[in-house]
């Protein structure tokens, strides 16, 4: 690393009020701590995490780092730990997702003979692939660094929102070379591409991906701070010049197009000779890449580039402030970074973007966003910036809005990401995210027009079988596979429209989504104790093994011994299908206590796992919370603090499943604290044991949240007595409007469970039943 960077770390914080280094428009303040020392960005890199250890600023739209792996969907960030070889860096990645795409733009700095192909990992086929050694490799907050062993080069990255910053140190060499491979993108394919020499020093360009996102374009301007001595164009392995021997009419040397397309700039170097080059993004025109750089990236001062991404991730980091010890610090912290990656930013410094529609649009009254992975992120991940972002959560909301009015079925996102919706994963979760931003009394949104959004998107005839759904109570199998999980997640969904539709006056709307919040009812089948496929006669699967996991079954990523609990609107109306609490708690037993012990594919790669609990999949992240609904509180508290112990810490491998777009960190960072969001859309949280002695959590509205855990250590995991805002708490949840000014939550813990603690039905958390 360059001496004037190696340092330990940010003593004195700046004020930055610049918007081209903000991924919004508020002024970054002044931060006295350094936050960032505490954030590993190669946590979940290794395994099923899916995380990427490159540069970004909070929710920023670039997204620098290596690729070292293409074509595995077990390394879909582009990422993996395991890997000795560095295909090059690219801009854009997806964080934690478990399908692969992005990787856009990729550059990768050579030396010797020019190879325009990437070669194998096995060096059976030569190319510009190099081996690498995380002794030589750093990962630090907006900054990455790697040596590149086949070519003695040291590459750093840095970024800002929609630009990145690469720095290549090179040796002496006469045959040096930057080569910018645009066929390059993760898993899928690209079907067009141009690039153009502008200038000595400057090149423009985009490609076209069909991948995930079925129609994807991203423009490009990279500037070099050195001018070439030379360049070159390769289109489908040819070098592109005219020929008057060969070419039948004029071919630029300058400027090409097709589907495979490779530019190369050659250099004579010195030893440790620095060449750096600038990139700007934009999915509008390769004139908005170059405004978007141009803008936030006006000289080549890396250090200050690094230190300004540093300051804004302070901004966010600072937000929590945690009392332990440096692992319990660095998994926080690291959580937190994880967590506030995505969404990202999706509109260039002239505020276009390109729209669901294809179209080119303005975010004139607001900051638009994308990568909605929503099957997850309802869970925690919106939540958690209802408490900690709610001006950007506002944002994100006005931007499904803006794809719910640019889509041809009018539905509100379901997994969408720059300008696309995949149609990944089921139900209609942008629901309740609207309802739970709505009810934590988030600001800045017409919130009749959300509302019809979610209306319109739960009634969609030909969405998922919801027509089948509403006449019969149920989706059938026999119709519409994943049957089974699209009835629970619809139920849920439908009842975060009624509690709407309850607070906006619509009575018979009220009343017929809340009929079809207890459609779950419909696939309990009383005989086994489980949710059971159910046919479009009303007949029960036959042989049903629940078990088995059958991709595109009846379940979605599970079995029904995750899914059964997929109630967290009404436990106590799903607790009374048992008949008893009792059976209920004898049942979910049984989940923690169990394991056939196989693994099928389509869900081989969700780890974590507590006999048939998967905490590497989220439809399990509530069910070590329903104890507290039968009045053992103190089984989830050892059970989360357990969770906590085995599937988290600050190493490369330290995530059991995919982060999902922060889903997973979330969890964490709500649990550690004492407190979870068992069904968002409610006013409710359940009280759990916390990770960490002590924490406070800046609100969005400038309030502050202390929360103290006394007599914390790693055997004291039981709540002894609790305090909420100086008040003894005998409840096991707390609501909204007890911490939305801030204050207190004291937790007095200890060896053994206290087992009178939040013990009868008066303190258990309310369910949807309580209102019927």
């Amino acid at each position: 690393m360059n001496a004037t960077f190696n340092r330990i770390g940010i003593l004195v914080l700046m004020i930055i009020t610049s918007l081209a280094c903000s991924p919004d428009k508020s002024t970054v303040k002044t931060v006295s701590s350094d936050f960032c020392q505490f954030v590993n960005p190669l946590v979940g890199t290794l395994g099923e995490g899916n995380t990427y250890p490159g540069a970004q600023v909070p929710f920023g739209m670039v997204q620098i780092s290596p690729d070292t792996e293409r074509w595995d969907w077990g390394a879909a960030s582009g990422y993996e730990y395991s890997d000795s070889t560095i295909y090059g860096f690219s801009m854009t990645h997806l964080h934690g997702t478990g399908i692969p795409d992005m990787g856009d733009i990729l550059f990768m700095p050579t030396v010797g003979q020019t190879h325009i192909r990437s070669g194998k990992k096995d060096f059976s086929e030569p190319g510009y692939l190099s081996r690498f050694s995380h002794d030589n490799e750093k990962a630090e907050v907006n900054y990455y660094s790697v040596q590149l062993d086949d070519y003695n080069i040291e590459t750093e990255l840095t970024s800002t929102n929609r630009a990145g910053l690469m720095r290549f140190t090179f040796p002496e060499s006469d045959s040096a070379h930057i080569v910018l491979d645009l066929s390059h993108v993760l898993r899928h394919s690209v079907i067009w591409s141009n690039v153009r020499v502008e200038n000595e020093t400057t090149i423009t360009g985009m490609h076209q991906v069909k991948g995930w996102a079925k129609e994807r374009y991203v423009y490009f301007a990279a500037k070099f701070s050195r001018p070439f001595d030379n360049t070159r164009i390769f289109s489908n392995g040819r070098e592109s010049k005219y020929d008057s021997y060969k070419t039948y009419r004029f071919r630029s040397s300058v400027e090409a197009a097709g589907p495979d397309i490779q530019f190369v700039a050659d250099y004579k170097t010195a030893a440790s000779e620095q060449i750096l080059v600038k990139v700007g993004i934009s999915a509008v025109s390769t004139a908005n890449a170059m405004k978007n750089l141009d803008t936030e990236i006006t000289d080549w001062n890396f250090e200050k580039v690094v230190e300004d991404g540093k300051n804004l991730w302070n901004q966010e980091l600072a937000k929590f402030d945690v009392t332990g010890t440096q692992e319990q610090k660095e998994t926080f912290y690291s959580a937190v970074y994880h967590a506030f990656m995505a969404p990202v930013n999706y509109f260039d410094v002239d505020r276009s973007y390109r729209g669901l529609d294809q179209n080119i649009h303005k975010a004139d009254h607001f900051d638009n966003y994308t990568v909605f992975s929503l099957w997850d992120t309802y869970r925690a991940t919106h939540p958690l910036f209802c408490l900690t972002q709610a001006d950007r959560n506002a944002n994100m909301i006005q931007s499904m809005l803006e794809h719910y009015k640019q889509s041809p079925d009018h539905l509100l996102p379901i997994w969408s990401f720059w300008n696309n919706e995949t149609w990944c994963m089921i139900g209609y979760h942008a629901v309740p995210v609207i309802a739970d931003a709505y009810f934590k009394g988030v600001k800045g949104i017409d919130w009749e027009l959300a509302y019809q959004a979610c209306v319109h998107s739960a009634t969609h005839p030909e969405y998922d079988a919801t027509l089948e759904y509403e006449k019969l109570g149920y989706v059938p199998y026999d119709l519409e596979n994943e049957s089974v999980s699209k009835t629970l997640e619809y139920a849920y969904d439908d009842y975060c429209i009624a509690r709407m539709a309850k607070a906006l006056g619509k009575e018979a709307d009220y009343k017929r989504f809340s009929k079809r919040a207890m459609a779950y009812k419909n696939l309990f089948d009383d005989s086994i104790g489980w949710m059971r496929p159910k046919d479009s006669k009303g007949q029960w699967m036959k042989d049903f093994d629940s078990h088995y996991f059958k991709h595109m079954g009846a379940f979605t990523e599970g079995t029904t011994w995750q899914y059964t609990w997929t109630v967290p609107h009404d436990v106590k109306g799903l607790m009374a299908c048992y008949g008893s609490k009792e059976r209920f708690e004898a049942k979910l037993d049984s989940v923690f206590a169990y394991s056939n012990g196989k693994d099928y594919l389509g869900v081989d790669d969700i780890h974590g796992r507590i006999g048939e609990y998967w905490h590497g999949n989220e439809p399990s992240h509530h069910v070590s919370h329903l104890y507290n609904y039968v009045g053992k509180p103190w089984k989830t508290q050892r059970l989360t603090r357990h969770i906590i112990n085995t599937q988290y810490g600050n190493k490369p491998g330290s995530l059991c499943g995919n982060d999902d777009c922060g889903q997973m960190s979330a969890w964490y960072i709500f649990n550690a604290m004492g407190f979870y969001p068992v069904c968002p859309g409610s006013d409710e949280y359940v009280i759990t044991s916390p990770a960490v002695p002590a924490v406070t959590m800046q609100l969005s509205n400038g309030s502050v949240l202390n929360i103290t855990a006394h007599n914390f250590s790693e055997k004291n995991i039981y709540i002894q007595s609790l305090k909420i805002n100086g008040v003894d708490w005998k409840k096991s949840w707390f609501s909204f409007n007890d911490i939305k000014n801030g204050g207190s939550i004291e937790f007095v813990l200890g060896e053994s469970p206290n087992k009178d603690w939040a013990a009868s039905e008066a303190d258990f958390p309310p369910s949807f039943s309580d209102c019927q």
